[in-house]
């Protein structure tokens, strides 16, 4: 047996599609056993486009004319099975004449692997977003309850250091004849109501640096001078107040429920920290927060009341009418001072 023909016995049983081609017609003078395997049996004057229809035949010209060599790759049914073969094209001389040699490898596997790996790279993309959702969520319902500084602390901590707050000054607000009107008003209503109240508190809260601590039913709670400290605390919480009364009394003038209100106003010392295990919840203990929550019992209806300390450092910027000593309970005497709107008194005298 001659070297030619054990060589093109090895060609043909080898595992790789192999062909040779007349490198100008590109018709086919030779192919091995895996390539008629693959792509069917040629026949007597077939063309390269006869077997690989979607193959640029220009673009594999001009590489081989110009590179010595040409690759692309094309996909087919093969038992049921999608199979990717690389075609890796090289021109070479035999007697003259320019041949095409065309190398045909099985790539079926990388392909999978590849379609694998981008499958899972599409899938971590996209539970990286779910969980990126989540956090932004999470970090939402936690910034409701917390103010931000206590919420970066007890993300990077995973507790929150009891902190004294001193001074700072809260507002206690609770509604007149709550309890009557969730009784006798359709329950949506009175939630969807609350809401919107509440949400418009937070932000006329925000607008002169209050952080809103909790809401308990009826009653909210907001502090100015919380957490970062601000000499203006007084002033700020009295304005948060008196606009609170004015949005109640505008929103009143063009709703059937009429939403009145009670306001006390404290300053002094505050202790803020995170309390609950399983349930977290920022809270608020100290003087400041008992004796806002007892003033506001003085208070008529759409009234706001302030104790005798805070009174002086607001009457500069506002007008007050002392009710006189009362017995605060925990407190002992002290004057009481109703915080009035200026806006209002002006309008009232005519200027």
């Amino acid at each position: 047996m001659s070297i030619e023909t054990i060589n093109e016995q090895l060609l043909r049983a080898i595992g790789v599609g192999v062909a040779l081609l007349d490198g100008n017609s590109f018709n086919f003078r030779f192919h091995n056993d895996t390539f008629e395997e693959w792509f069917g049996k040629p026949e007597a004057d077939a063309r390269l486009g006869d077997v690989f229809s979607e193959l640029d035949i220009d673009a594999l010209r001009k590489g081989l004319k110009e590179n010595g060599g040409y690759t692309g790759e094309t996909r087919f049914k093969k038992k049921r099975r999608t199979m990717a073969v690389a075609l890796d094209f090289t021109l070479t001389e035999e007697g003259g004449q320019e041949i095409a040699v065309l190398v045909c490898q099985n790539i079926t596997r990388i392909r999978e692997l590849e379609s694998m790996i981008d499958s899972y790279s599409m899938m971590v993309e996209r539970n990286n977003r779910e969980l990126k959702r989540e956090k932004e969520q999470v970090e939402k319902l936690l910034l409701n309850i917390m103010p931000r500084a206590v919420y970066e602390e007890f993300k990077t901590f995973g507790v929150v250091t009891p902190q004294l707050y001193d001074p700072v000054s809260v507002l206690m607000l609770d509604f007149v004849g709550f309890t009557d009107m969730v009784a006798s008003a359709d329950p949506s209503v009175t939630v969807t109501e609350l809401n919107d109240i509440y949400s418009a508190f937070d932000r006329i809260g925000e607008q002169f640096g209050c952080e809103r601590i909790k809401t308990i039913g009826d009653a909210y709670i907001t502090v100015a001078g919380l957490p970062d400290p601000t000499p203006d605390h007084s002033k700020a919480a009295a304005n948060a107040a008196i606009r609170f009364i004015r949005y109640l009394e505008r929103r009143n003038s063009s709703h059937p429920n009429q939403w009145r209100c009670r306001i006390g106003l404290a300053t002094g010392a505050v202790v803020g920290s995170v309390v609950g295990i399983q349930k977290y919840v920022y809270d608020i203990f100290g003087p400041a927060v008992n004796l806002a929550t007892r003033l506001q019992e003085f208070s008529e209806p759409m009234q706001i009341s302030v104790q005798d300390e805070m009174a002086a450092t607001l009457r500069e910027h506002f007008e007050l009418a002392n009710l006189g000593s009362r017995d605060i309970r925990g407190f002992g005497q002290k004057d009481v001072w109703h915080l009035l709107d200026t806006a209002k008194t002006m309008k009232k005298a005519g200027k």
